[in-house]
């Protein structure tokens, strides 16, 4: 049986939107990349039931969220909601609550969608990130980059600006109130954050500092308490890096994240305390690897490289967490996400 993708993309250049790419298994090898949604800058998408497919928008100069149905590869829009501005960074879903939430990176917001039985948007609450910054130059003011849910339902929210993490309980009708903040090191560059499947240990990314922060979650109030912080790239890497996306095997043992400037995937194995142990950085074969995603056996793993417009595939190894280079240079334009679908 194959595999398919869904590549979130920018459409800068030839770029047209959302791409589908189907990988088989058996070949070890992908096999077709197609337009999937015409769409203007879809950067980030969730795939949800019923072959929903959730995604940023931006038309001219407004940006925002819309909802498609791809029942039998046919691509419908459902629903947009736009608003004067660049468009989000990130969205994340949540079927339970029928809920989408979106965080907007340039105008600091965390916005929260209702998801109506046809597949349609209306928005339930929007919340500004305000305070004090952090001393990058990215950091010039609040950059909310990643607004996703907690293993106990919670929303957790990144704010690269802000080097902050903050949590907050929704309401069954779409409100958001704050809970709990993590402040890291200044300069971290909170950008994403994974969860171990245990539910009691996180994994929380610095774009800005290439850094991986090990973090104790406390779900009776929905806080975290450090534990380790590990960098990404080698101690002597002197160029410019910014750490991207980050995820988990199923099983808990490996973590994997991306770096663009070194380009690489660098892999951890988690250890009996749920510290982390660098373990390998393998060349994601292309310039600026934004995302990267597991096949959903975890046996594949594909990333996808913004700069060079190409798709990377590799063997995983699921007893070691390593990665072997299977297939290189597969076009691809302006990929920017990576979702099973």
């Amino acid at each position: 049986m194959t595999e398919q993708f869904l590549i979130g993309t920018y459409t800068k250049k030839d770029s047209k939107g959302v791409y589908k790419v189907t990988l088989d298994p058996q070949k070890e090898e992908i096999t077709k990349v197609e337009l999937a949604i015409p769409s203007q800058k879809p950067a980030y998408l969730q795939v949800g039931s019923d072959k929903r497919v959730y995604a940023v928008k931006q038309i001219d100069d407004q940006g925002g969220v819309a909802s498609y149905s791809l029942k039998d590869d046919n691509a419908k829009m459902l629903s947009k909601v736009l608003a004067a501005g660049a468009p989000p960074a990130y969205v994340g879903l949540d079927e339970k609550r029928h809920l989408l939430y979106s965080a907007n990176y340039h105008t600091a917001k965390v916005d929260v969608f209702k998801i109506n039985d046809d597949g349609t948007l209306t928005q339930t609450d929007s919340v500004l990130h305000q305070g004090a910054t952090g001393p990058q130059p990215e950091q010039d003011s609040p950059h909310v980059h990643f607004a996703d849910l907690t293993p106990d339902q919670r929303l957790v929210v990144c704010d690269l600006g802000m080097d902050l993490v903050v949590v907050y309980d929704v309401s069954a009708d779409g409100k958001l109130t704050a809970v709990s903040r993590y402040k890291s090191e200044d300069g971290f560059g909170s950008r994403h954050i994974a969860f171990h499947p245990n539910g009691k240990y996180a994994y929380l990314l610095g774009e800005l500092s290439s850094k991986l922060e090990v973090l104790q979650y406390n779900a009776t109030d929905g806080t975290f308490s450090h534990v380790q912080t590990i960098k990404t790239i080698p101690d002597d890497w002197t160029a410019h890096n910014g750490a991207a996306a980050i995820r988990l095997s199923k099983d808990g043992k490996f973590i994997y994240t991306s770096n663009r400037g070194e380009n690489t995937i660098a892999v951890f194995e988690v250890q009996p305390d749920f510290t982390v142990k660098h373990i390998q950085s393998i060349s994601t074969e292309g310039d600026f690897p934004r995302d990267f995603n597991l096949s959903s056996d975890e046996s594949f793993l594909l990333a996808s490289n913004q700069n060079s417009d190409n798709l990377t595939l590799y063997k995983r190894d699921p007893e070691t967490g390593k990665l072997v280079l299977l297939q290189k240079d597969v076009a691809c334009p302006e990929p920017v996400c990576v979702q099973r679908f």
